[in-house]
């Protein structure tokens, strides 16, 4: 994306001029009842009494709303945690933003869906870890969770909102992925979501339990492959594939503060869900600046916008505008710096050595799994 800079009485660093993001996610808090292995929030996790209150929370919607935010992601660890769930979506949804709640169900009972659906809540995206009570549990870390989530599926189709079943696929149970897309029919989701795994947070901690190994990678891009067409007018469905096993990186958030914004549980404002790990960076929260000067001001956002940061592999190659570099985030953990090319791509100089580590995570036995504090 071409970029203009101009200057501000904010930074005495020049910084660029982006659109307004499109999409927040509201991580409302770290809570969780499950204890996912692979669980994308950091390994510290917020406490309850730093997140931001009710009346924080909505004024962040209302910045976003103002900002031209148009959709608005309510996620956690379990945002059913937060007891003033409902009242932040009615206030949501009264400012005009589309509403999707993130949910694992665990939490959540009928009369609460019900009133969510009152609220106006727009739609729902529903994990599950299995297609069996034994192995989704397992996974889990949570005696029932499966059980009840295949309750919460039929509470929100009876209260007419439409569903998503998000499916994060490893190691450990990607053989069931053509049982997770009929398990996603039966339910009466209209899209259904396999993500592979990405190595963040507690699945970083986790990497040679859930590590897939090729044969099964190539297996579920067939499956999907041959799902989208069987399903085809029936069911979306969308495929993260195996970023280890891929020739190119993706283009992770559409590129650095290009499209979306995260709000943490304490009010800290993020490109992406990860960003905490770049140690070079200092992140704002919303009870120090507001979310557009953090947006298009901040320090942070403006590190990796544009092709001024690029290192010349990949300022010069044709993909610059189609996945920017790839995930500063992965280029952190894999190459211990940030601004260096992410090591999936097949033109960097890490990804021979990726590949080795790759093969030998995979070939190992599986590891006992890490769970994800509570």
């Amino acid at each position: 994306m071409s970029s203009t800079i101009i200057s501000t009485a904010r930074s005495a660093a020049p910084v660029q001029r982006v659109p307004p993001p499109m999409a927040m996610l509201a991580e409302l808090t770290h809570r969780c009842p499950l204890a996912c292995p692979y669980c994308s929030n950091p390994t510290a996790l917020t406490p309850g009494n730093e997140e931001l209150s009710t009346e924080e929370w909505i004024g962040v919607f209302s910045q976003a709303a103002d900002l031209g935010v148009l959709h608005l992601h309510l996620s956690g660890g379990e945002p059913a945690a937060r007891r003033d769930l409902v009242e932040l979506t009615r206030a949501a949804v009264s400012l005009g933003l589309y509403t999707n709640l993130i949910t694992s169900g665990v939490g959540l009972t009928e009369t609460r869906i019900n009133d969510l659906a009152e609220a106006g809540l727009d739609h729902i995206q529903l994990s599950i870890q299995g297609v069996s009570p034994e192995s989704a549990d397992r996974i889990g870390g949570y005696k029932g969770g499966h059980e009840r989530k295949m309750a919460v599926a039929n509470w929100v189709a009876g209260a007419g909102i439409p569903l998503t079943v998000n499916a994060v696929c490893h190691r450990q149970n990607m053989g069931e992925i053509d049982a997770m897309i009929e398990l996603a029919i039966r339910l009466g989701a209209r899209r259904v979501e396999i993500a592979t795994v990405q190595f963040h947070g507690w699945a970083e901690r986790n990497k040679a339990a859930l590590m897939p190994t090729r044969e099964q990678v190539e297996h579920a891009t067939r499956t999907v492959a041959a799902a989208r067409e069987k399903y085809q007018g029936i069911l979306v469905i969308d495929y993260v594939p195996a970023d280890y096993y891929s020739k190119y990186p993706k283009a992770c958030m559409g590129g650095w503060g290009r499209v979306g914004l995260n709000v943490t549980p304490s009010g800290r404002v993020l490109p992406c869900h990860a960003a905490e790990t770049i140690p070079t960076l200092t992140f704002k929260t919303v009870r120090e600046d507001t979310l557009s000067g953090i947006w298009y001001e901040s320090d942070a956002f403006n590190a990796y916008r544009g092709e001024d940061w690029m290192p010349e592999l990949c300022r010069s190659c044709e993909r610059k505008q189609i996945d920017f570099g790839g995930c500063r985030c992965q280029a952190m953990a894999l190459a211990g710096d940030a601004s260096t090319t992410d090591p999936v791509c097949i033109r960097s100089p890490l990804r021979e050595r990726l590949t080795r580590e790759t093969e030998r995570l995979s070939a190992m036995s599986p590891a006992t799994l890490t769970y994800r504090g509570r």
